[in-house]
């Protein structure tokens, strides 16, 4: 019994054949068009081939889609990046490109690669886990009681859109303030472009990766810094985790979950983002000094989180 699961991503579409362990037998990569119409039938024809490779056995099709996906794990009610992606039905349009062999089950992405954290990953054995993605923008996964928790509409574990900041910087969603404006990878190059501004005195390193021009630095340059021990890139560092602790005690205020699963290119620099979240964590958490503390651990499925998570949800 296998599992065919579908990530599709903002550059690429990431396909693979998993057993029935979750484990990756067969890859495909293929770029992501922006057209919807094109997605289903990139995937359809995916399917097509794992098939005529001798993956007969496939039992369902998984798909991880940045977007809002409904109750019915069918539909994406909207999406950033694809226009035509608004109450539309990814499920019937790709079904019917395969002839409905299999069924297709559609999930949120973070709640895919929360997911494959929570069942191959750092969130193994844990009762309640919350899995934050720090990528762009700051994506959520909720585990209650071993389950996936998605709402009463699907929309649960939109964690990168808690209001933190009234009146705050404007959010790609239309509101302001919202968590992901402050501990995103664009956050951080927001902060650090503004350190570099605000004390050029210390910018020396920053203005050299960046070629001399601040408006081409970027996320990995700062990264970068931060590792080598610079002083603007560990501030950016600092002000993101100081706002990742911040929305971690605003969730734990709500769920106490027993670990944190913090995923994402950001994370790769490890304690320089983490130790500042776990800092602020504590100190915003509500009372802190008496009650336990989750755990804040990096990822460790890694970029096939969303695939594992995919395959395995598929099939629940």
């Amino acid at each position: 019994m296998t599992t065919l699961a579908i990530d599709i991503g903002g550059t690429k579409i990431a396909a693979a054949v998993c057993d029935e362990n979750d484990a990756i037998t067969h890859r495909w990569r293929v770029p992501t068009p922006m057209d919807a119409d094109a997605i289903n039938h990139h995937i359809a024809n995916i399917y097509h081939e794992a098939v005529a490779a001798g993956h007969d056995d496939i039992q369902a099709i998984g798909i991880s889609a940045a977007g809002n996906v409904g109750a019915d794990r069918r539909t994406l009610t909207f999406a950033a990046n694809i226009p035509a992606w608004i109450n539309y039905d990814l499920s019937e349009h790709i079904g019917a490109l395969i002839d409905h062999a299999v069924p297709v089950v559609v999930e949120n992405d973070a709640n895919c690669a929360g997911w494959g954290e929570y069942v191959h990953g750092a969130g193994q054995g844990s009762s309640n886990m919350v899995a934050l993605t720090v990528g762009t923008g700051l994506g959520g996964a909720i585990v209650i009681d071993g389950r996936l928790y998605r709402g009463s509409f699907g929309m649960a574990a939109e964690l990168g859109h808690l209001p933190m900041v009234p009146d705050g910087d404007t959010c790609g969603c239309g509101l302001r303030g919202c968590a992901e404006r402050y501990t995103s990878g664009s956050a951080l190059e927001r902060f650090a472009k503004s350190a570099v501004r605000r004390r050029p005195q210390d910018a020396e390193r920053l203005m050299e990766l960046c070629g001399g021009d601040v408006d081409k630095l970027e996320g990995p340059m700062v990264s970068q810094a931060a590792q080598e021990g610079d002083v603007l890139g560990l501030y950016a560092f600092g002000k993101i985790g100081e706002w990742l602790g911040r929305a971690m005690a605003a969730t734990a205020a709500v769920l106490d979950p027993d670990v944190f699963v913090i995923g994402g290119g950001v994370v790769a620099v490890g304690d320089i983002l983490l130790e500042p979240a776990r800092y602020n964590y504590q100190r915003f958490l509500e009372g802190s000094a008496y009650r336990g503390h989750a755990s804040i651990v990096a990822d460790t499925a890694g970029q096939d989180a969303g695939l594992i998570g995919a395959a395995n949800l598929a099939l629940r």
